[in-house]
């Protein structure tokens, strides 16, 4: 799995620690400092708590799926392959229709059109969008719907936090002014405590929550220009440059939006889109690349 390979990766290991704890962390002050206070006979504290769990609950589902998923590693050939004859198969290599298609220098292989070499997997991935820490694997062709479900329900999981704490903490606000003072200076240090876990909890919200809403666009706008990042770092150096040309450079054919969100979240139904289920590969017609390209080596 990718996630082994990545095994050596300090900081994709510390950034799935730091994830983890951050959810459960966040669960464990809603429940105990928010909830419970704020909510504690009411109907709310069990809807409130239920729907918070369960928003953790496909979070924590997407964020396995996206680290133990293959990203769409391109298969390894099982002999060694002989490169020396490559210029001279160029010519067949056009006439079967295989453009597009690159030699890695690192796997030693052939990569289908729109693949790159990760450095941190030492793989090349088909339609890599970059390799994320926070999932210790990389982001591309097989697992970037799971990756963008993760961020959306890291937003939710965000707001609804947030929202959470601000209504708790009015709440403690109106009970301590109707309270009396004896009462309140009793219950000082946890008092305190609670605070502490508000702030702790708000900063958390806020830094998670803009850190997947830049993200979670960033994602949209490569699905529906049908450009990952690497390709448009690549096609603004052949803007700066009109006259010369890249040997990877694919004209890639207009599609309809929804058809470009199709081959990431499935052809299924839309509502579909917001759980982890497996989907058919979004590769055009059904193609499974092999090791090899579609030309005599």
């Amino acid at each position: 799995m990718a996630v082994f390979r990545c095994r050596r990766d300090p900081c994709g290991c510390i950034c799935l620690i730091l994830t983890y704890f951050s959810v459960f962390y966040a669960d464990y002050v809603v429940i105990q400092y928010v909830l419970i206070p704020a909510y504690s006979g009411s109907v709310w504290c069990t809807l409130h708590g239920s729907v918070f769990n369960i928003i953790l609950l496909l979070l924590l589902a997407c964020h396995s799926k996206a680290v133990f998923s293959d990203p769409g590693m391109v298969p390894l050939p099982e002999t060694a392959i002989d490169f020396s004859d490559l210029r001279s198969q160029s010519n067949h290599l056009n006439d079967r229709g295989c453009e597009g298609w690159t030699v890695c220098s690192r796997c030693e292989t052939y990569r289908p059109p729109r693949a790159h070499h990760c450095r941190v997997c030492q793989r090349c991935i088909r339609r890599m969008d970059h390799h994320c820490p926070w999932i210790n694997n990389c982001v591309g062709e097989l697992n970037q719907k799971y990756f963008i479900q993760f961020l959306f329900y890291t937003g939710m999981a965000s707001l609804y936090s947030m929202a959470l704490v601000v209504s708790a903490w009015v709440w403690r606000i109106r009970s301590e002014r109707e309270g009396d003072g004896d009462k309140e200076g009793e219950e000082a240090p946890s008092k305190h405590l609670i605070v502490a876990h508000y702030i702790i909890l708000l900063v958390e919200s806020i830094l998670f929550g803009v850190f997947v809403l830049v993200i979670f666009y960033d994602q949209l706008v490569s699905i529906i220009t049908d450009e990952t990042p690497i390709e448009q770092m690549r096609n603004r150096l052949l803007k700066d440059k009109p006259n010369t040309t890249h040997p990877t450079h694919i004209a890639h054919t207009r599609k309809p939006k929804i058809a470009l969100l199709r081959e990431v979240f499935g052809r299924g139904s839309i509502i579909c889109w917001l759980f982890p289920l497996h989907s058919s590969p979004p590769s055009v017609g059904g193609i499974s690349y092999s090791a090899l390209p579609d030309y005599d080596v």
